[in-house]
């Protein structure tokens, strides 16, 4: 039986921020989260912070302050959830290029991010016939759920998303454009490089689909799935409720209950889309790294990094 109260608090958070002493964040950052329990990962860059955490409510309370203290961070577009269990498996800060990885140089989401649209007024805009709905996640998400209509431009990664609005630039132009993403950071960038080609009519989803799924009611709702998060929950669905999909632990794909039908599917060892990439011996390997991971859990000890 579930506990009324969930025993740990998640926070998604972004801010787009021109953040000159990023390097000097990441060793105060890393002992922070850690003295309070805090487990999940920060990225930190010149162009801001990105991250996803969880720990107990008083710990995420304090680490949301301390960021908020310092005045380039002041502002954070955060989502909050909630999980059973520690849904990460160690606490990790990363200094990076982009905190969002488009490697695209000069995109600016401070000063070119097109227009927020709440989640309260997203149907009215994605349900107008003229607008183009574009999903700017990459295609294993997809899989997972949607919104209806959307467009799938079945990118592997982010950095393939500008090469796929050139090749559909004439089909954009003079269009409405409505783009959405998990937590409403890639569509910053994303708003902000297609504003970049003369493409002025540009919309995004505020707080991605995580605040649409929490203040959406499922009866007005006009997404469809699951949503894909980047942790042990695997995916969400309204309310943020934890969903039914499961990751492939050789590929890290997210599996539903239909992909789990597979002939080619076993757990801890395979799925349909990564059988055939390898080879016996990898899968063997797989193999005995899951039996390790129930052994520990059958000893009721820690998690078993590997998995």
């Amino acid at each position: 039986m579930k506990s009324s109260t969930p025993a740990f608090r998640v926070a998604a958070l972004y801010r787009f921020a021109r953040l000159d002493g990023y390097e000097e964040l990441r060793a105060q950052l890393a002992a922070f989260c850690c003295g309070r329990g805090i487990k999940g990962t920060l990225l930190l860059a010149r162009e801001g912070i990105n991250g996803t955490v969880a720990g107990r409510e008083q710990g995420i309370a304090e680490l949301i302050a301390h960021l908020e203290d310092i005045p380039e961070l002041r502002g954070l577009d955060i989502k909050y959830s909630s999980a059973e269990e520690m849904p990460f498996h160690r606490m990790k800060v990363r200094l990076k290029k982009e905190i969002v990885t488009m490697g695209v140089p000069d995109v600016d989401p401070l000063a070119d991010a097109g227009a927020y649209v709440s989640p309260s007024d997203w149907n009215v805009l994605i349900s107008d016939p003229d607008t183009v709905v574009i999903d700017t996640r990459n295609d294993y998400e997809v899989r997972l759920g949607t919104f209806a209509g959307a467009l799938d431009p079945q990118t592997h990664s982010f950095r393939d998303f500008p090469s796929w609005v050139e090749r559909h630039r004439v089909d954009l132009e003079g269009k409405k454009i409505a783009m959405f993403c998990t937590g409403g950071i890639r569509c910053e960038k994303a708003t902000a490089y297609v504003r970049s080609l003369g493409i002025d009519d540009v919309f995004h989803l505020k707080g991605g689909i995580l605040k649409y799924l929490e203040e959406v009611p499922a009866s007005e709702s006009l997404w469809r799935g699951e949503c894909f998060v980047f942790d042990e929950r695997v995916s969400v669905t309204h309310g943020l409720e934890v969903g039914d999909a499961v990751l492939c632990r050789a590929c890290r794909r997210p599996l539903t209950a239909g992909d789990r039908l597979s002939p080619k599917f076993e757990e801890g060892v395979s799925c349909d889309g990564c059988h055939d990439e390898r080879s016996t011996e990898d899968r063997a390997r797989y193999a005995e790294r899951h039996r390790q991971v129930h052994l520990a859990a059958e000893r009721g000890g820690r998690p078993h990094i590997g998995n």
